[in-house]
C-alpha cells in the first residue's frame, strides 16, 4: 500500500492525482490530502471522481480514490500560493511518514512542494529530502534521480554553490557512497553495484592544479572503500566525460558532487519520466522530477508521466 502526498495545493500536484485516479492508476494508493481540494480540482478539470475516506486497516474500495483527510487552512486558488497552507503541506508529509514507520504503508510517493512559500510562512525548510530525514529520526538521506537505466546520486543537495566544496568531507563522502552502495543492493537488487564518482573541479582537478579536493578527499576515499569494502568504484572522473555512453554502459550509478553537476544531464535524458528517490532512510520514498508548475495548475495540461513513474518505482522498491 502506497501513501501519496500531492504537495503544494495551488500547484499541479492535485491535478496529477485527479488525472491518474481517472485512469485507474492509483489502485493500492492512499492520497493524504484535503478531500475538498481534490473534489474541487476534479470539477475544474471536468473529471468524475469517487472519493472514499481511508481508515487504517480498511479495505480500499475498487474504483474509488482512497483519501486520508488532512484539512486545508485556507481556500485554494490554482496557481496562487498562500502561506497559510504551508503547515498543511507539512502535515500531509508527517502523516505519510508516520504511516510508513508504523507499517500502515509500504512506501511514500510525494508531489512537488514550494520551498519558498513554506519559508515565507516562517518555517525553516530546505527541501523534502532533509525534512523526511528529520521526521524519520535516523539514517543519512541521499538524493538520487532515476530515468530508465540512468541513476544519478548526489553528495550535496540544496546548498549554495560557494558552500559545496567545504561540505565535501571525507566523512560525508564515505557515508554517501556507503548508503548508495547498500541501497543499490537492497532496494534495486544489484549485487555488485558499479559506481562512477565525479570529481568536483573541472577536469577532476588536473592532478591538483585546478583544485585539491580530488587529491586530498575524493581519491583517498575511493581507494579506501575499494580496498576495505570491495566496492566497485571508478573515479574521480571529470564530470564532462562521466556521462558519456562508453562509461555509462558499464555503470549502475553516477555519484555527482553537487546538484547541478549531475541533475541537468539526467533531466535532459529523461525529463517527464524521471523519478527522485531518497536513499538511506528506513522508509521507501520516491517523488516527481519537476516542480509545482503553478502556471499549469487547473489547466488540464499537466503531464502525469513522472508521477506515474514514481509510483511504479516505489512499488518495485517496496517489493525488493
Amino acid at each position: 500500500m502506497i501513501a501519496l502526498t500531492p504537495g503544494e495545493p495551488a500547484g499541479i500536484g492535485p491535478d496529477l492525482v485527479v488525472q491518474l485516479a481517472a485512469t485507474g492508476a492509483l489502485e493500492g494508493v492512499v492520497v493524504i490530502a484535503d478531500p475538498a481540494l481534490l473534489a474541487q480540482r476534479a470539477e475544474q478539470l471536468d473529471i468524475e471522481l469517487d472519493i472514499a475516506t481511508f481508515r487504517p486497516g480498511a479495505v480500499l474500495n475498487p474504483g474509488a480514490l482512497a483519501v486520508l483527510p488532512v484539512e486545508l487552512a485556507a481556500p485554494v486558488t490554482p496557481g496562487k500560493l498562500d502561506k497559510r497552507n504551508a503547515q498543511y503541506v507539512l502535515a500531509t508529509i508527517e502523516q505519510a511518514v508516520k504511516g510508513c514507520l508504523d507499517g500502515s504503508f509500504d512506501a511514500l510517493v510525494t508531489g512537488p512542494v514550494h520551498k519558498g512559500v513554506i519559508n515565507d510562512a516562517g518555517i525553516a525548510f530546505t527541501g523534502h529530502t532533509e525534512y523526511l530525514a528529520e521526521l524519520c529520526g535516523k539514517g543519512h538521506p541521499v538524493m538520487m534521480l532515476v530515468a530508465d537505466d540512468l541513476r544519478v546520486a548526489l553528495v550535496t543537495t540544496h546548498l549554495p554553490l560557494r558552500d559545496v566544496a567545504d561540505a565535501i568531507t571525507v566523512e560525508r563522502l564515505i557515508t554517501v557512497l556507503s548508503v548508495l552502495h547498500h541501497d543499490l543492493q537492497t532496494r534495486f537488487r544489484i549485487d555488485d553495484p558499479r559506481i562512477l564518482v565525479c570529481g568536483l573541479n573541472p577536469h577532476a582537478g588536473e592532478g591538483g592544479h585546478l583544485g585539491r579536493e580530488e587529491v586530498e578527499t575524493i581519491e583517498p576515499v575511493i581507494d579506501s572503500l575499494r580496498q576495505q569494502e570491495g566496492m566497485l568504484l571508478r573515479g574521480p572522473l571529470p564530470a564532462d566525460t562521466a556521462f558519456t555512453p562508453r562509461l555509462l554502459e558499464r555503470a549502475d550509478a553516477v555519484l555527482a558532487m553537487y546538484h547541478d553537476q549531475g541533475l541537468p544531464v539526467l533531466k535532459y535524458a529523461g525529463f517527464g519520466r524521471a523519478v527522485n528517490v531518497t536513499l538511506g532512510l528506513p522508509i521507501v520514498r520516491t517523488s516527481v522530477d519537476h516542480g509545482t508548475a503553478l502556471e499549469l495548475a487547473g489547466s488540464g495540461k499537466a503531464e502525469t508521466g513522472s508521477f506515474l513513474a514514481a509510483i511504479e518505482t516505489a512499488r518495485t522498491m517496496a517489493a525488493a
